[in-house]
């Protein structure tokens, strides 16, 4: 299979090379296909929610198992019926709210199924993702397909996501119909998963949407899911993006935890063991760890500000990604406070390193 490469200048959407580039790409959607586009958060891998054979090859392209549900993707609120079924009492008050203050918007809401809505994509539960992405790109694509898009990030299963259409081309091109190019991505990590409940809203997967900004905006109690909740099925992940492993590189992960100077500490005592043991070490530096690399023959992903975890976010898997390009076999890599979005890259980390 020969993958397009469709360019989108964002800052010129109306121009006729980004009008025509949109169309195939929604062309191609409508016909059964799968195409990899740009969101706020990652690239994701998208086909036609409502047609079951398109969203397996969704599946195929990414070795996916079939236990992992997707987010389905609506460029407008009319086209949520087709999605999810009719949310009653106190938790259609608390889907308003949260619609109000985050859509378009990396919120992902999970709600009873519609029956349009193949099994295929919720891996057979019974709630749904949903989100209404706030990219120009994704929202423009969406309008011109006119359905909703299922589409988990586009990599391939349990790797790295992609913040450029290069990422996605490393894992799947020839295995995908096209890539609709608008360059990188603005936060770099992937929505927040909540299922929106009468009690309140349980976060399956922290993202950029914090929970203090949740709890803000609806009014309710919004906590954690702290892996004592059951899925529907046996097989099924209850949320999409909660593997064990997931978001790995292909060397191993070390993670430092600590602050300030005892981290810094840390972090230069975790590379000297790392070369000890015969590793080719990348690191992810923090700008204010610089001097911990000093002598060593290490190679560096200059990370950004530790104290600012949106910085981190944005560059995390960029950086993963590079260091694994470059041939590492470990990469040691600090984490962040759990505060705000801080949160969203721990669990990534923590995943990445198969301990979530």
């Amino acid at each position: 299979m020969e993958t397009l490469r469709l360019k989108v200048d964002t800052a010129n959407l109306a121009s006729e090379a980004s009008q025509s580039a949109i169309a195939r790409a929604a062309e191609i959607l409508r016909g059964g296909g799968t195409v990899a586009f740009p969101t706020e958060t990652v690239y994701g891998l998208g086909a036609n929610a409502l047609d079951v054979e398109a969203v397996k090859k969704i599946f195929v392209a990414k070795d996916r198992p079939s236990w992992d549900p997707l987010i389905v993707h609506i460029g407008e609120g009319g086209m949520l019926k087709h999605v999810a079924a009719q949310v009653t009492g106190e938790a259609a008050r608390l889907v308003e709210r949260l619609t109000a203050a985050f859509w378009p918007g990396p919120l992902t809401m999970l709600l009873p199924r519609s029956a349009e809505i193949p099994e295929l994509v919720t891996a057979g539960l019974e709630r749904v993702g949903v989100r209404m992405p706030a990219h120009p790109v994704t929202r423009a694509l969406l309008a011109a397909a006119g359905v909703p898009v299922a589409a988990p990030s586009a990599n391939r299963f349990g790797r790295t996501s992609p913040t450029t259409a290069e990422h996605v081309a490393e894992d799947l091109d020839g295995r995908i119909d096209a890539i609709l190019d608008a360059g990188e991505t603005t936060h770099g990590v992937e929505s927040t998963v909540v299922d929106v409940r009468a009690e309140g809203c349980v976060i399956y997967r922290p993202g950029v949407i914090t929970q203090e900004q949740l709890a803000a905006a609806c009014g309710a109690r919004v906590w954690a899911l702290e892996g004592k909740e059951e899925p529907e099925s046996a097989k099924a992940a209850p949320a999409p993006g909660m593997g064990i492993r997931h978001y790995a590189p292909r060397a191993k992960l070390v993670l430092v935890e600590g602050e300030g100077r005892a981290q810094m500490e840390s972090l230069a005592q975790a590379l000297r063991a790392c070369e000890a043991a015969g590793d080719a070490v990348g690191v992810m530096l923090p700008d204010e760890f610089r001097s911990a690399v000093a002598g060593g023959q290490v190679q560096v992903y200059r990370w950004g500000r530790l104290q600012d975890a949106e910085e981190l976010a944005q560059r995390l898997y960029a950086g993963l990604r590079e260091l694994d390009a470059a041939g590492v076999t470990a990469i040691v890599c600090p984490m962040p406070r759990a505060e705000g979005i801080g949160v969203a890259v721990r669990d990534r980390l923590l995943r990445a390193a198969n301990r979530g």
